[in-house]
């Protein structure tokens, strides 16, 4: 990538740093976050929506897409690209919390959220269901950058990724019921 692209991707943190961040979001910002820690959140909400009988398809797909995401993600892709965190590199930045790993590429948090909420979007019975879901990724991969802990291009690359595997378990899931249909024939 040419150098002011990664220019342009420290420019955004520190522009959130000096224009969004104040004292009544901090904390909001902080809390959710670490509801991202591990998928918590969204292998709670996947969990909470295997409960319900109209929902159960969107939790087994969400679990799933979590699953294959994490993979991805925290498996692969961190340790291959091996991106340094935004302090490090960014002058002047003070991330609001402490994060063990010193991988950033792409944003964990950011693609678990997608993974889950592309699944549920998939299978939800209700259109609002879908928005918040949506609305709720979203939020999750603002956060990371509000906090300070991830650059824009990763939290867009933890996008992608999430999108994909959300992609890949409906493949699959699809895949699964098509030969449990057909075992079901003979």
């Amino acid at each position: 990538m040419p150098q002011w692209f990664w220019t342009a991707d420290g420019a955004v943190l520190l522009w959130i740093q000096e224009t969004l961040r104040c004292a009544l979001l901090d904390p909001i910002l902080i809390g959710y976050t670490h509801m991202g820690d591990v998928g918590l959140l969204w292998i709670a909400l996947s969990l909470l929506l295997l409960a319900f009988r109209p929902t159960r398809k969107a939790g087994m797909l969400g679990l799933l897409a979590l699953l294959i995401g994490m993979l991805c993600t925290n498996v692969v892709l961190k340790h291959l690209v091996g991106r340094a965190r935004p302090w490090h590199t960014v002058a002047g930045l003070v991330p609001l919390i402490a994060e063990n790993d010193p991988n950033s590429f792409p944003s964990g948090h950011t693609c678990a959220a997608f993974a889950a909420a592309g699944a549920w979007c998939r299978t939800l019975p209700r259109r609002w269901m879908k928005r918040a879901a949506v609305a709720l990724a979203a939020l999750m991969g603002f956060s990371r950058l509000y906090v300070g802990v991830h650059f824009p291009s990763d939290v867009l690359a933890g996008l992608c990724v999430g999108l994909l595997s959300s992609a890949l378990a409906w493949l699959l899931w699809r895949r699964f019921t098509a030969w449990r249909d057909l075992e079901r024939k003979n």
